[in-house]
């Protein structure tokens, strides 16, 4: 039986992984733990196989610099230390995009990383913060996931499932986007627990998002009626270079499939999508009982 150590005891992506691993009662045993007070110094993480560190100050009005380092990078750094020195086999520190500091493009390899956000900066220093404790007994992940979506999901995909389910007319701009449905994931974070894979991955879809087939497909599963056109398309590629706004919503920012691939010890890729981009709208639109 796998040992798993969920730190941030209510975030989206730990709660949901929980859910997901109900379906193998008999091969995991998970656990969370609160990161909002100095009690989680006097939790014993011995026992366990893996540690998701999921704690994190995202975009918040808010956060100063300095809480963004004492929490995403000192917090991220201290437990990763102890879950080394308490003999934990693999730490899973979940990044960012951000950390490229790219509001257009396609990523690659090579792609260097180039944080313009506090929030993006943090995230970035803690991943080599905490790099520098692998050795032969711990070994580190690094996950810079794209959007995350799902039933009951926060952030942009809400906020687009919310205009799908009110406006009849959509800009149809082709544009491509790395997503990934939390069920993929999930099933992403199962076998690299299971494998004891290691190193800095980037899980997608098997197919980029455009935003205009998302939005219309939210609307169809919501039985609601919505119009593609193209009306305003010449003047939103004008606009395009000079609001973020629009880029997030029409530009075109991807991962190269090729490193998403999920590569074990063996050299065998592993498949880890297990719902389609439509399949996906269907059940992010279902919310949990």
């Amino acid at each position: 039986m796998k040992r798993i150590l969920i730190t941030g005891a209510n975030s989206y992506i730990g709660s949901s992984f929980k859910i997901w691993l109900n379906q193998f009662k008999d091969e995991y045993e998970i656990d969370t733990l609160d990161m909002k007070n100095k009690y989680w110094m006097e939790k014993d993480f011995s026992g366990y196989d893996s540690i998701i560190h999921l704690a994190a100050i995202v975009h918040t009005k808010k956060a100063d610099k300095e809480l963004y380092k004492k929490i995403n990078i000192n917090l991220a750094f201290e437990v990763a230390k102890k879950a080394k020195l308490e003999k934990v086999k693999q730490f899973i520190f979940f990044s960012t995009m951000s950390v490229y500091g790219l509001n257009t493009g396609r990523i690659n390899e090579f792609t260097e990383c180039k944080p313009t956000t506090p929030y993006g900066k943090s995230k970035y220093e803690a991943e080599r913060k905490i790099s520098t404790l692998i050795d032969n007994e711990f070994s580190v992940v690094i996950v810079r996931p794209p959007i995350v979506y799902g039933a009951n999901s926060k952030g942009n995909y809400k906020r687009l499932a919310q205009i799908a389910k009110k406006v009849i007319f959509f800009p149809n701009i082709k544009n491509e986007r790395s997503m990934i449905h939390i069920d993929n994931l999930n099933n992403f974070l199962k076998l690299v627990i299971d494998e004891n894979i290691s190193g800095v991955l980037f899980p997608q879809n098997n197919d980029y998002v455009c935003t205009s087939e998302m939005v219309y497909l939210i609307s169809k599963v919501n039985k609601k009626r919505i119009f593609l056109f193209r009306g305003f398309n010449s003047f939103i590629k004008i606009l395009l270079p000079f609001s973020s706004v629009l880029q997030k919503l029409f530009g075109n920012l991807t991962y190269d499939k090729n490193i998403s691939k999920l590569i074990n010890k063996d050299g065998e890729v592993l498949d880890y999508v297990v719902q389609s981009f439509e399949d996906s709208i269907m059940s992010s639109e279902v919310k949990y009982e």
